[in-house]
């Protein structure tokens, strides 16, 4: 569903539930010209032609819910009143029963459009749990999400960045690693993994793949501070090693994510010759387009 239909959608939605089914009409309507194997669009329908007393119009568009969802309990219920108020009680009959014997513990194929949004009330509940440093809570919500959509880099990104601020690494890692094979070159994750194995201690795997971002995307200003920062901080270690003594240029503020491509997932902050990493948030896609 590209980004037009899906505001069209969006907007019938929001109509309908306000009972301004005038209005509604016309958006779900065009969505399910374009769209044809969306159930509860069609359910919307039958119930605004029902409530206009079109009831034949109202059975079809109910007809055609059942058809494409034949566990959609609420659309075999509809349907089964209009049959009813036309006396069609064989039909009604069959359809109720139908209806009522549906299983509501059974696993049911969710519609795509459901889909997405559950994926995304996930995620956001997950963010939520972020916020207030729930990491394990955070952690368990962003994997629901991604049960649902696997598909989703940018969660799948946020779901290895907490990973790695609940210091599991290697968890985090194969994270990235999935990013890297469902969205090559996701900027977000590359940062991310070098972050990761910062954290870890691998300064020159950090480097190496910070320089990684670099070729892709030489101007992303995250990857570019990160990579002088490792790139001081092993330089000093090589001149301890030796006897001398080279000091550290404070990395000041970090750059707002948009001036690093959405990429900037850590500041760094420096005692002496130590270097601790805190969190920050991702926002280079917002999930509701998907």
């Amino acid at each position: 569903m590209d980004k037009k239909t899906l505001q069209r959608l969006e907007r019938g939605r929001r109509h309908y539930k306000n009972r301004e089914y005038s209005k509604a009409e016309p958006y779900l309507l065009k969505v399910a010209q374009e769209e044809t194997g969306f159930a509860d669009i069609m359910n919307m329908l039958g119930v605004i032609y029902h409530d206009r007393g079109q009831v034949a119009l109202a059975q079809e568009y109910f007809e055609k819910s059942v058809r494409i969802n034949p566990r959609y309990t609420e659309a075999a219920l509809n349907l089964a009143v209009t049959y009813n108020e036309q006396g069609m009680y064989d039909q009604a009959k069959k359809i109720h029963e139908h209806a009522t014997s549906l299983q509501s513990d059974e696993e049911r194929e969710i519609e795509p459009f459901a889909r997405g949004k559950l994926t995304n009330m996930h995620a956001d509940l997950g963010s939520a749990y972020a916020e207030l440093q729930i990491l394990d809570k955070a952690i368990s919500q962003y994997r629901e999400a991604l049960y649902l959509s696997p598909g989703f880099v940018d969660i799948r990104t946020s779901l290895g960045q907490l990973l790695k601020d609940a210091g599991h690494f290697e968890e985090a890692i194969l994270e990235f690693e999935m990013v890297e094979k469902e969205g090559p070159g996701y900027i977000p994750a590359m940062v991310s993994l070098g972050a990761t194995l910062f954290a870890m201690g691998e300064k020159e795997k950090a480097r190496a793949q910070w320089a990684r971002v670099l070729e892709q995307d030489p101007s992303n200003r995250t990857a570019g501070m990160y990579f002088r920062l490792v790139d001081q901080m092993l330089a000093q270690e090589e001149a301890a090693a030796v006897g001398m003594n080279l000091e550290v240029e404070e990395p000041g503020i970090a750059p707002k994510s948009e001036d690093a491509g959405g990429a900037s997932d850590l500041d760094f902050s420096f005692e002496g010759e130590r270097a601790s990493v805190a969190p920050a948030t991702c926002d280079d896609e917002d999930t509701d387009d998907k």
